[in-house]
């Protein structure tokens, strides 16, 4: 299928799961469509900080903070282009190898990319929390209540997910995302929703 040009703006906290698996796909879908993906950074907590959660979920949360909010300083030091691939340092280390010590995860993100070690300051201030919050609020507020992460906007268009167990690869990556594309551009489609019964898989 051929389609002009599109513009894909993907929000993601670097601890989501979800995300990562969307993320992974956004990637494969560069290889085999005319996309022009802008990554943005939002937040679990700030998504989850008016709902009704488990202690232990938030507190998770809380704990894990710190890479979203390296990712932005990086962001800020050195340009948005940065973001896909602090995102994916962060990611590999976070879900492909389970490490759960944010602060090492952090540390050799940072490395592998040649940034500047003072960058893993951020994870443990709040200074750059309102910033967060307002790029969280462009990508949340077109969606709407009751939705998660991951969210992408499409042309313009925003939409919770697609929430993916999977990665597609190759040109089931692409067809995948014209189904996505031609939904959200419908402008009366609101939702199409089935049970989760898969854990993600990241490879």
């Amino acid at each position: 299928m051929s389609m002009a040009n599109s513009r894909v703006d993907f929000w993601f906290d670097p601890l989501c799961p979800w995300a990562w698996i969307t993320s992974r796909w956004i990637l494969e879908v560069q290889k085999v469509r005319d996309i022009d993906v802008h990554w943005n950074v939002m937040s679990l907590v700030m998504l989850n900080e008016d709902r009704d959660v488990s202690p232990e979920y938030r507190e998770r949360l809380d704990a894990g903070r710190g890479p979203g909010r390296v990712a932005f300083a990086a962001a800020q030091e050195v340009g948005e282009q940065i973001l896909e691939p602090i995102y994916t340092a962060l990611g590999t280390r976070i879900h492909n190898q389970g490490n759960r010590d944010f602060d090492v995860v952090i540390k050799e993100a940072l490395e592998e990319l040649g940034l500047p070690a003072s960058l893993a300051e951020a994870a443990h201030s709040d200074a750059n929390d309102a910033a967060i919050r307002e790029s969280h609020n462009r990508g949340m507020e077109p969606v709407g209540e009751d939705v998660g992460t991951p969210t992408i906007h499409v042309d313009g268009v925003a939409f919770f997910g697609p929430v993916l167990s999977r990665i597609p690869r190759g040109e089931e990556a692409g067809t995948v995302f014209d189904g996505a594309r031609l939904l959200a551009n419908y402008p009366h489609f609101f939702e199409l929703k089935r049970t989760r019964h898969e854990r993600p898989e990241f490879d």
